[in-house]
């Protein structure tokens, strides 16, 4: 599919599963194509080598659209998503900007809680950057609350004069 073409909605159909190593380069794509918008940070969100070390930690849930006509199938949205005790967690939440707004991003993190949710946990927790206030009502209409704000600690340089914080958001699953 080229960068601009429109997706073909009839002739498609999507599937969410566990990634594997071989999607890293997939997902590193999607990934920085949904977060090119964070220009605060300087640099590319992430890399193929950085998406393999986070599933030696996690996983990555891959929302694939398969073509029928292709014969092949495109990640359209990834999620990181990890355990912490009792615990889950999601990050990276990312979806090609030729999806969005059609309930990718949501079927992602619903697709995180119901894993997490498998794994015998009993909330869910994401992080939320001040620049990227537009975010929290998305995440209020998933039935996340604000539970604190801690320090941001960004694994690339913030660009000269910005300034963030990282927003503790939580739901019980």
């Amino acid at each position: 599919m080229c960068a601009r073409e429109k997706p073909e909605r009839s002739k498609t159909s999507a599937q969410v599963r566990v990634a594997a190593e071989i999607d890293a380069a997939a997902i590193a794509a999607v990934t920085n194509a949904a977060f090119a918008i964070e220009t605060f940070i300087e640099g590319m969100r992430t890399d193929a080598l950085r998406v393999v070390e986070m599933m030696r930690q996690g996983v990555f849930l891959v929302c694939a659209q398969a073509s029928e006509q292709r014969g092949d199938e495109q990640i359209v949205a990834s999620v990181y998503v990890e355990t912490r005790g009792s615990r889950g967690y999601f990050g990276m939440l990312a979806v090609d900007p030729l999806y969005q707004g059609k309930g990718f991003g949501a079927r992602m993190v619903q697709a995180a809680e119901d894993y997490c949710r498998e794994l015998g946990c009993a909330a869910m927790d994401v992080t939320v950057l001040s620049l990227r206030p537009e975010l929290l009502p998305l995440y209020h209409r998933l039935g996340y609350a604000e539970t604190g704000k801690e320090d941001f600690r960004p694994s690339r340089p913030m660009r000269a004069g910005a300034e963030c914080y990282s927003i503790l958001m939580s739901k019980d699953l």
